[in-house]
């Protein structure tokens, strides 16, 4: 009688550093800096009407990083309302970034998973569009609209605040830029990019030492928009006054972190700089 042979043993998965990783987390470590641009806004608000600002309304705000600083560094009376369509991020910040706030500041968060344009919420003191969401309105009356919308929902002192990038280097395509971090590299990938109607897609991928990676872990398809184009269409809106910070450099020629308005910029190959409008 044959002997029966051994089994097989089926060949798992590999576990690559990519599998295990988290790519809203990593997302959060590469781009954002949700202390600093909370701290920003009230300092741009405060500016323009010498009294804090108390309501926050971060638009397309995903993770809602920056409603859950607003509340941290704040006092007892600040609310946030964040408003993203995409439930997923929504439901990962409620998981991971909201287990740094008391109770007390959970309850003064409110989040509507909806259209930025048709939002309901109570009338903010600071309306943001970070990251360069705003983008995804690629038509001059379409992006009008949208800033019609938040000069509405804006208290009678209310500032919306903006931020924007450009130079040579954001109107090229075919290009990747790594960034290097502890665990990662960061990679912007600036896929497409047409001359003619400034239509773009821009990717994010996330690499790892082991060989894995992430692929369009994120994956944008906007209009790049110039300043002098958002400046003129936050006017034609109803806005008043329309500010733009410049970062400054250090002694190396690299930005500080320091934004100040400008009334014109250095044509640096790529620069990132805030827009504020008040009513």
């Amino acid at each position: 009688m044959m002997s029966a042979q051994p089994n097989k043993m089926k060949k798992g998965k590999k576990v690559t550093q990519a599998s295990k990783a988290d790519k809203y987390d990593l997302y959060q470590q590469s781009v954002q800096s949700p202390e600093f641009e909370a701290e920003f806004m009230a300092k741009a608000f405060k500016k323009h009407y010498k009294r804090e600002a108390t309501i926050l309304r971060e638009d397309f705000c995903g993770t809602h990083a920056v409603c859950c600083e607003w509340l941290k560094k704040g006092k007892a009376d600040r609310q946030a309302w964040g408003v993203d369509l995409d439930p997923e991020p929504l439901a990962w910040g409620k998981e991971n970034n909201q287990d740094n706030l008391s109770e007390g500041q959970k309850e003064r968060l409110h989040l509507v998973e909806g259209n930025v344009l048709t939002a309901q919420t109570p009338l903010a003191d600071v309306i943001a569009a970070q990251n360069f969401s705003f983008w995804i309105f690629k038509t001059r009356d379409d992006l009008r609209t949208y800033f019609e919308k938040v000069y509405r929902n804006l208290n009678k002192d209310g500032v919306m605040v903006l931020d924007m990038m450009g130079g040579a280097e954001a109107i090229t395509d075919d290009n990747e830029e790594e960034t290097e971090h502890d665990d990662f590299t960061y990679v912007w990938d600036q896929d497409y990019f047409d001359p003619v109607t400034h239509n773009c897609v821009f990717k994010i991928h996330f690499r790892f030492d082991d060989g894995s990676e992430i692929k369009n872990a994120f994956t944008y398809k906007w209009r790049l928009w110039t300043l002098p184009e958002v400046q003129e269409i936050l006017k034609e809106a109803g806005f008043k006054s329309v500010d733009v910070y410049w970062e400054g450099s250090d002694e190396d020629g690299e930005g500080n972190g320091k934004f100040s308005v400008v009334e014109h910029g250095e044509c640096d190959p790529c620069w990132v700089s805030y827009v504020v409008a008040a009513k």
